[in-house]
């Protein structure tokens, strides 16, 4: 189905909330996404070398990276005059527009429901920030105020109230959003698979077993003095080429390491996760000689293979309603009324999507070591 500006659909009455399944294995607290960073290889590039490229962005991701970066010098995120949390909307508009601005066309994919074995690592999650949540009073009550901005990023919520908010903002900014039956990177890996979009905008490195063909991060990085540093894309053909390996392979060095679905073979790290794989064993066999159940390495593997998704015929971003925006977050939070005029501005700027790889900007840039045909 066509997707248009504000065409979110009803968000799912479970998105935060998963089936419990005690069976689900636990992993590190401190973990979030799959570490690959030590196998891939990322190309840096300028925001404005993607000018026409439409990017499917994985919105909680980046909204709780907001959340952990956007506060205040003592960890407390920032609020309007009523005390509402504004630190979601402002990096979500903000950045946004600033995108938009330098050419790049953003579609955020929303959560729907997770997997249930997911539900292990939900659990730990919420554990890890009530204990940074402690952690955070005490580093407050001593004066250490370094410490407790550090403790205080790892406690963000995210909230449906906050979600629909983005959502009814990014409509009227004129920007499409997606919700997902599943997980958001999953869809915004099949968007980018199935060439609704250039490439998926995440953080995690899951996006890369599902199947996007580039992953672009930094997208909510910020630098000291609030501008963005550059995108870092991953190519996943060239990822499976250089490290030579298949696409179920890649899976398997996942499972190996250990998921948001599953703990992980005991003393696999993706260096060791790696040399094992290029023995080219076979799934159950690679499986079995790191003590994983063949079983259980099928169940999770489905997960990225076919994970729940949406069929998207085609994208089509709409008309920015300044007075919209105003009302939301003008009149709403309380926002300097000249910054929203001038970052809307911004956001009027946007061109149409590309057709070639030297079209945006009319120059030629590295993007073409990356190929493919842009969306």
């Amino acid at each position: 189905m066509p997707i248009r500006a504000g065409a979110l659909a009803p968000l799912a009455r479970s998105y935060l909330r998963p089936e419990i399944r005690p069976s689900t294995p636990l992993r590190s607290a401190t973990d979030v996404g799959l570490p690959l960073r030590d196998l891939v290889e990322a190309q840096e590039l300028p925001w404005d070398s993607l000018a026409g490229r439409t990017l499917a962005v994985d919105g909680f991701n980046a909204i709780y990276q907001f959340l952990a970066t956007m506060r205040q010098r003592d960890g407390q995120l920032f609020t309007d005059a009523e005390g509402r949390v504004t630190s979601h909307l402002m990096g979500v508009f903000y950045r946004t527009t600033s995108l938009l601005g330098e050419g790049v066309l953003p579609v955020w994919v929303f959560d729907g429901r997770p997997p249930d074995r997911k539900a292990g690592t939900i659990r730990q999650r919420i554990a890890a920030k009530e204990k940074a949540e402690g952690e955070y009073q005490e580093a407050l009550a001593a004066g250490d105020l370094e410490t407790a901005r550090k403790k205080a990023a790892q406690t963000s919520h995210l909230t449906r109230p906050m979600v629909e908010e983005v959502v009814q903002l990014l409509g009227s900014m004129g920007v499409p959003t997606v919700q997902a039956p599943g997980e958001g990177e999953a869809q915004a890996a099949y968007m980018a698979a199935r060439g609704v979009v250039w490439g998926s905008a995440s953080e995690d490195y899951d996006s890369l077993l599902f199947g996007t063909p580039r992953l672009i991060r930094g997208l909510a990085a910020r630098n000291r003095g609030g501008s963005s540093p550059g995108a870092q894309i991953i190519d996943r053909a060239e990822l499976l080429a250089r490290l030579g390996i298949s696409e179920e392979e890649l899976v398997l060095i996942g499972l190996l390491i250990g998921t948001d679905f599953n703990e992980g073979a005991k003393g696999y790290g993706p260096k060791r996760a790696l040399k094992l794989v290029q023995e080219h064993l076979g799934f159950d066999a690679t499986l079995q000689r790191a003590g994983i159940d063949p079983a259980e390495g099928q169940e999770v593997a489905r997960i990225f293979r076919e994970p729940p998704h949406g069929e998207i015929g085609s994208i089509a971003f709409g008309p920015v309603d300044e007075e919209g925006v105003r009302r939301l977050l003008v009149e709403g939070h309380g926002f300097n009324e000249s910054r929203v005029k001038n970052a809307v501005a911004r956001a009027r700027q946007r061109p149409r999507p590309a057709v070639s790889a030297a079209e945006a900007r009319g120059h030629q840039t590295l993007l073409e070591t990356f190929g493919g045909g842009p969306s």
